[in-house]
């Protein structure tokens, strides 16, 4: 009689530490989501070809403090930023679209607060200079089965950051805009693939994004995959996984 009555109590108590289990690891999974690291996937090909369709990135929610947006569903506890400090030129980073702050971008950073941004026939410049730009041949870009030949180059940013960009023509406005002047505690961010990106370009869009809104920097691929493939077909991907981006840090 004495072990059938214990049976019940041994497997409340197993069922209970189970439980506490469970809970504390959520715990530590919002704890490092929000202060440490969250992932991001990349859906769309405006980040092209630093970032492609299929790539799945941890963003450090620490590089820059932390404002509402880096707590889960953004509750306005506060505002501004907590131990804020301002991204470098070249940074890739995650945020808020200002005019839709449930919806996450990723842009380069291209000009800080002060600075004047400007592109003349397709090239950029930065608070009068030129970013000069060395052609490193031809590539074929996919954006979610769209294929596009480009040009690639290799742009320099004037703190030294060089990244790559694709461009597929010079003219047109986007590529001879006004003189923009970025307001304090505003960015203005650019897409790599810079004639298919939605950016701080666009002032009846993105325009310039507030240091509120930044999320945090992306720093390395975990994980990447050809997106012409949902992600639960696994029979797919040892063929599908781009294995040569795995674990790659982000430049």
């Amino acid at each position: 009689m004495a072990t059938i009555k214990a049976k019940p109590r041994r497997q409340a108590s197993a069922w209970a530490e189970n439980i506490k289990t469970i809970v504390y690891a959520g715990l530590i999974a919002v704890g490092v989501r929000t202060v440490a690291f969250e992932p991001f996937n990349i859906p769309s090909g405006s980040m092209i070809p630093t970032l492609l369709v299929g790539d799945y990135l941890f963003v450090s929610k620490y590089s820059y403090g932390y404002s509402r947006y880096s707590l889960p569903f953004a509750p306005p506890l506060f505002s501004g930023r907590i131990l804020g400090s301002l991204p470098k030129r070249g940074d890739v980073v995650v945020f808020k679209y200002p005019r839709d702050t449930s919806v996450d971008y990723i842009k380069r950073i291209i000009g800080l607060p002060g600075d004047h941004i400007q592109v003349r026939q397709g090239q950029l410049y930065i608070n009068g200079q030129i970013c000069p730009r060395q052609s490193e041949g031809d590539y074929l870009a996919d954006d979610n089965g769209i294929r596009i030949m480009a040009a690639l180059y290799q742009e320099t940013l004037p703190n030294g950051v060089k990244h790559d960009i694709l461009k597929e023509r010079d003219d047109g406005w986007v590529n001879n805009t006004q003189d923009y002047v970025v307001p304090a505690d505003r960015l203005f961010a650019m897409g790599d693939n810079r004639d298919n990106s939605a950016d701080s370009r666009f002032m009846d869009g993105v325009g310039f994004v507030p240091v509120e809104n930044l999320v945090g920097r992306a720093d390395i691929l975990f994980f990447s995959i050809n997106a012409e493939y949902p992600w639960w077909e696994v029979w797919e991907w040892p063929a599908e996984i781009r294995w040569s981006r795995l674990l790659q840090i982000i430049h």
